[in-house]
């Protein structure tokens, strides 16, 4: 039995790590950290799991945490896992960040996109992506395991596997439309209820903070032009890509590395997913057109961004690093309705 503890379970990604764990049939959740709500019985700030996890909230230690737990997710808001995860790690503790702080490799990036210097440099060589598909080996004996942004998940998951496919060198155009809960739980006008109801906008166009990590994990062969969007939906990210062949070719092929993947299924040539086949479930779905009037592949993928884009594939990582079936507690079917 695998003992877990998460830093910042009351979040939306933390929250849907306890809901994976506490059915994990190898794992036991020891201890839940929470500066907000330190003291407080946890089934009284997240009443869906009464009945189901006896713990109370506990203030971040990280001597405490690596003694009791062989592994602590971390679970804070991008910009803030810096710390904990050195604390963590210098206590002894394996380690899996789902927030971006671990990610890029090149900090110069990290501090244009972020807005500030990391504090744990010294990690970040050390720290895994963790991409089943890519890294599995290197997960496997991680000691710090960066999980990859819900957007790239659902980019990279298509794209990677085309990174020796003649390509043209014009920029991928990339569209994706997330749930609202890709923005975090914490509130703000921009998110209320009547701001986004029957609503659909996008933002932070060409300066979004995962284009590095997109362009980093296509090896820096492919410029990226990434167009992001949220829409009136709880959870999900539908993600068009246009890439422009230097002539058309069949991608199927390059989608043979795939085969024996347990999560993702790639539906085919003119097979289109949507996000009700994958919600609530850590599959990445996708399909392609080849439009031979206009000469571009369209590639289009559907994923959870909550678990197939965040705790799930956390939960995939840790049964790789500690040598379990790797759908261990993650044999899930999309939900729908």
């Amino acid at each position: 039995m695998i003992n877990v503890g998460i830093v910042g379970a009351t979040g939306y990604g933390g929250r849907e790590l306890l809901r994976l764990l506490c059915a994990h049939p190898q794992a036991r959740i020891t201890a839940a950290a929470s500066t907000s709500v330190s003291g407080d019985p946890l089934a009284e700030e997240l009443p869906a799991f009464k009945g189901l996890i006896d713990l109370e909230f506990e203030t971040f230690d990280a001597d405490s945490l690596a003694k009791r737990c062989d592994v602590v997710f971390v679970a804070v808001p991008g910009k803030a896992s810096m710390a904990p995860v050195a604390a963590l790690h210098e206590a002894g503790a394996r380690v899996i960040d789902i927030g971006p702080d671990f990610r890029l490799r090149d900090l110069s990036l990290f501090e244009r996109y972020y807005g500030v210097s990391h504090t744990a440099p010294e990690l970040v060589e050390k720290a895994v992506y963790g991409f089943p598909a890519w890294y599995r080996e290197s997960i496997a004996e991680a000691d710090i395991i960066a999980v990859p942004g819900c957007y790239p998940a659902s980019i990279l998951t298509p794209l990677r596997p085309l990174v020796d496919a003649p390509v043209s060198s014009v920029p991928l155009v990339v569209d994706s439309v997330s749930g609202i809960s890709g923005a975090g739980k914490s509130p703000s006008q921009a998110f209320h209820f009547p701001e986004m109801n029957e609503n659909l906008k996008a933002y932070k166009i060409g300066n979004h903070q995962h284009i590095p990590e997109v362009e980093q994990e296509l090896l820096n062969r492919f410029m990226v032009q990434f167009t992001p969007h949220v829409g009136p939906l709880t959870r999900g990210i539908l993600t068009t890509i246009t890439l422009r062949p230097k002539t058309l070719f069949d991608p199927a092929p390059f989608y043979n590395c795939y085969e024996k993947e347990p999560f993702i299924r790639v539906l085919g040539e003119g097979k289109l997913p949507d996000i009700n086949q994958v919600r609530a479930s850590n599959f990445c779905d996708f399909g392609w057109v080849c439009d031979k009037r206009t000469g571009n592949i369209i590639l289009v993928s559907a994923i959870d961004n909550l678990l197939g884009g965040t705790a799930g594939m956390a939960v995939q990582c840790m049964n790789i690093r500690f040598g379990l079936e790797e759908t261990a507690g993650l044999k899930w079917a999309g939900m729908t309705p």
